[in-house]
């Protein structure tokens, strides 16, 4: 049972807090008192140092489409392992991958790989601003899009620092942002056209980009509206601002992402996750005038971008294999347990008589311990009893041998089976069952 101060996770953190600050280099994934440690992890299940076996429903926060050591992309990663893990050249495989993503991709495609979701998003955002020579961005409030700088404000506001609903406060994140950083950040309410008309339509001369997540689960995973979509289109050509989509998560939800179901064709798209197969990988793609910006011109870059470890091969053929897999069929598939998944947590809460609701899309999902409509972050912001209740249910669910965050979203992997997904309605329900005693 968690907690356990006696387990050998509890063991290893009380260790490991006296070489690593705060015990783990993840944010995301420490729990109170302790968080696990894992031995080992295949398909759809993980084992922790006690042996404890769990179906993962957490997939290292939606980037494992497949689960743990898929057979093909172990295979593929092993034969490059003797060819060399990583070196100072080009690879085929690069160029395997770029062109598979690229022919995903709406439009003209050129693309840039780096090493995580984070610089993925930070290379968009220089992009955008080495393209149009001005240095402002929006992005709505709430989102979460990596760990820089300007991606982060607004992320983790709560009540007392939101502002007005129609003009949200450039809120910083983390001690220590320059006011500088917050004065180039213009935050906008999700699913708000008319707000985000207000808030933005006097920018034309300083608003290099407007960064849209489209299933952004700190936003309560709610759909994107199509009003607002069009009005942020319509925005950012009539402002002369690129259009970001941030497709770090969402490129899972299709062949080509959120972006493919909406018919929409960003300027530019921050890609990670998914696509390196299961190790390090992100990467920024675009209209091939707008990457541009990373091209050579008479000897140097309008967006110079290096980084050692940039398309290294292993992730290369981890991610192409891991994308080939994810064919049409594949996706249809995932797509369709999500549904089911989603269906049997609604009933889960009728059965169980129990105030709450799932919002999600494609293969991810999220609880929520509340019944009020949700558009947009002030919505889906967990109150105070909400949180404690929501710590209650994924404590009883990791008791139950079912994994997701602990604040209640989760995604599927091609290695589910339909009993997985019964076993966490069935988690779930009796989780609710016990909140009501």
């Amino acid at each position: 049972m968690y907690p356990d101060e006696g387990s050998k996770s509890a063991a290893l953190y009380r260790r490991a807090r006296g070489t690593v600050a705060d015990g783990v280099s993840r944010a995301t994934i420490t729990m109170d008192p302790y968080p696990l440690y894992l031995r080992s992890a295949r398909g759809a299940r993980v084992v922790d140092v006690d042996g404890n076996e769990l179906i993962d429903f957490n997939n290292n926060y939606t980037s494992l489409i497949h689960g743990h050591g898929r057979a093909e992309i172990v295979a593929a990663v092993n034969e490059q392992l003797a060819k060399g893990m990583a070196y100072s050249f080009g690879s085929e495989a690069e160029v395997e991958l770029a062109e598979l993503l690229c022919g995903r991709l709406p439009g003209d495609q050129r693309i840039r790989f780096c090493n995580s979701g984070s610089e993925a998003v930070m290379h968009a955002i220089k992009a955008a601003r080495a393209y149009t020579g001005r240095g402002k961005i929006a992005k709505c409030e709430g989102a979460y899009h990596g760990s820089y700088d300007f991606a982060e404000v607004s992320l983790g506001v709560g009540p007392g620092a939101w502002g007005e609903p129609a003009a949200p406060a450039a809120a910083p994140y983390a001690a220590g942002t320059p006011q500088g950083v917050l004065d180039d950040v213009l935050p906008i309410p999700f699913n708000d056209g008319e707000a985000a008309e207000r808030i933005l339509a006097g920018h034309g001369d300083d608003l290099a980009a407007i960064l849209i997540d489209p299933i952004s689960s700190l936003v309560g995973m709610v759909g994107l509206q199509p009003e607002f979509l069009a009005t942020v289109q319509g925005l950012a050509q009539r402002l002369g601002a690129l259009l970001i989509f941030d497709e770090v998560v969402a490129f899972r939800l299709g062949l080509s992402g959120a972006q493919g179901g909406l018919g929409v064709t960003p300027d530019l798209t921050a890609l990670g996750k998914i696509i390196g197969g299961g190790l390090p990988i992100g990467a920024v793609a675009g209209r091939a005038e707008v990457m541009a910006v990373f091209e050579r011109q008479g000897g140097k870059a309008r967006l110079p971008h290096g980084g050692t470890f940039n398309a290294n091969p292993l992730t290369m053929v981890a991610g192409r294999t891991c994308m080939e897999l994810m064919d049409p069929g594949a996706f249809d598939r995932l797509n369709r347990m999500g549904e089911e998944l989603r269906r049997q947590l609604r009933e889960a809460f009728a059965l169980a008589n129990a105030e709450g609701q799932v919002t999600g899309e494609g293969s991810l999902f999220r609880l929520h311990l509340h019944s009020r409509p949700m558009v947009n972050y002030r919505d889906a912001w967990m109150r105070a009893e909400e949180s404690r209740r929501m710590a209650e249910l994924h404590r009883h669910l990791l008791n139950a041998g079912l994994f997701l965050s602990p604040y209640g979203s989760g995604c599927l992997s091609t290695a589910m089976e339909d009993h997985d997904l019964s076993a966490l309605a069935d988690g779930v329900l009796g989780g609710l069952r016990a909140l009501r005693e």
